[in-house]
């Protein structure tokens, strides 16, 4: 009979025995990893990217950059070089399944002279693309997508974009903004952009771009709500220094609450552009005990494990593993405001709803989130859905309850290859 090859057999969740007290060190933020690099490719020099995130979406956006005439060196893995090039097509792009690179690139398309496809992964096919594309179209760029105005899609390069002012509907994403601010600075006109819609998911993503565009030189006005104001101008070549990625650290610390254990993730910066006093302030109301210190970003399990009634609008990117949190808690949950995660890399309300429920947890299924109630948990197959996200939630679960196992650990290399073999050294510490 033939064997299964290891890489698509299900992983078993590994169980901890005890406290997990560790302190781990992370590779860089996917998200600031994907805005330095447009920056650089978009700039008036060379820069440099410290500790960058190497993993799948990261190695596609460079790889997708040199495609279209920038020099990206990659080859060593702490200190990555951009060299900005003449933009020309025809290229092509593998998006994977990465929004970054879906939602940030066609604008920087537009200035390429020449034609640039973009198509990924099949489910890519599935992720909101419309409004990016409209707001470009509204600016001049000709584009041909797909009947939904989706991947595949070519922008079809002029070589410039007039800018001017424009108007997005970004309640599906923040990263309709982020991926028209990114580029805006090299529009012939800048770009006032106005969002008009329910509100702007992830907000502190929206920060992070802004601050990111200061940084190079950009001149951004965001004082009127809803309404970015990007003049034309260079955008400096620098160097990035790239936080640890506080997503990727999250189900970390949720094994320090699992377990009654400590967590440290070090190398966290005393100024930091990621939401880390939100993810604090839901982590202590959960249970935890959250401090940071010379050594890093401490969370400490207490024993217990409460039941929040949170809105997740502003962190959405964390639902996952604070869905998997609340499934073990001692009282019940609400996780609400999150209805745009229906459209990442699958819908993840729907994907936890199937899955916790397939573990024994009582699960009521809203627009916009989750009510999940704490009941006793089995093991059970946990299919991720190719989300890394998924498998970050089984893998929390799995400490606590035997038996968990996960159908596609491998989706993880998409923001953290080493992931599997980090949890299981976690996991033997216990």
């Amino acid at each position: 009979m033939a064997t299964m090859p290891a890489e698509l057999r299900p992983w078993l969740a590994p169980s901890a025995a005890g406290p997990v007290t560790a302190t781990v060190r992370l590779p860089g933020s996917k998200s600031m990893t994907a805005r330095a690099l447009v920056l650089a490719a978009l700039a008036d020099g060379p820069s440099v990217i410290e500790a960058p995130l190497r993993a799948r979406d990261t190695t596609l956006m460079a790889a997708a950059l040199r495609a279209i005439g920038v020099a990206v060196d990659t080859s060593d893995d702490d200190r990555w070089r951009v060299e900005p090039g003449p933009l020309r097509g025809p290229a092509t792009v593998d998006v994977g399944l990465a929004g970054t690179i879906m939602r940030f690139l066609p604008p920087l398309a537009g200035l390429v002279d020449g034609p640039v496809e973009f198509d990924g992964d099949p489910h890519a096919r599935n992720r909101p693309l419309r409004p990016i594309i409209e707001t470009l179209r509204s600016l001049g760029v000709t584009i041909e997508a797909s009947a939904s105005d989706g991947l595949p899609l070519t922008v079809h390069g002029a070589g410039l974009i007039e800018g001017g002012e424009a108007v997005v509907d970004a309640s599906g994403s923040s990263q309709f903004v982020s991926g028209l601010l990114l580029s805006a600075a090299r529009f012939t006109k800048g770009l006032t952009l106005r969002h008009q819609g329910p509100p702007v998911p992830s907000a502190p993503h929206l920060r992070m771009t802004t601050h990111m565009l200061r940084a190079a030189g950009a001149v951004v006005d965001e004082s009127v709500p809803d309404t970015w104001v990007v003049e034309p101008g260079p955008l400096r070549g620098r160097t990035w220094t790239i936080e640890p990625d506080l997503s990727g650290a999250l189900p970390f610390f949720a094994a320090a609450m699992v377990t009654g254990g400590a967590v440290t993730l070090a190398g966290w910066p005393e100024a930091s552009w990621q939401p880390v006093e939100q993810l604090s302030a839901l982590l202590t109301e959960l249970g935890a005990e959250v401090t940071r210190t010379g050594d890093g970003l401490t969370v400490r399990g207490t024993g217990t494990l409460r039941g929040i009634t949170a809105d997740l609008s502003e962190v959405s990117e964390m639902t996952p593993v604070l869905a998997a949190l609340a499934a073990l808690a001692d009282g019940p949950s609400e996780l609400r405001g999150v209805e745009h995660i229906r459209g990442h890399e699958t819908d993840r309300i729907a994907a936890l709803a199937a899955e916790l429920t397939t573990l024994g947890a009582g699960i009521t299924e809203f627009p916009d989130g989750l009510r999940i109630e704490p009941r006793p948990l089995r093991g059970a197959s946990f299919e991720t859905y190719a989300d890394h996200r998924m498998a970050h939630a089984a893998a929390v679960i799995g400490l606590a309850v035997q038996g968990v196992q996960v159908t596609d650990v491998g989706c993880t290399s998409k923001t953290l290859p080493e992931f599997p073999e980090l949890w299981a050294g976690l996991a033997a510490r216990s």
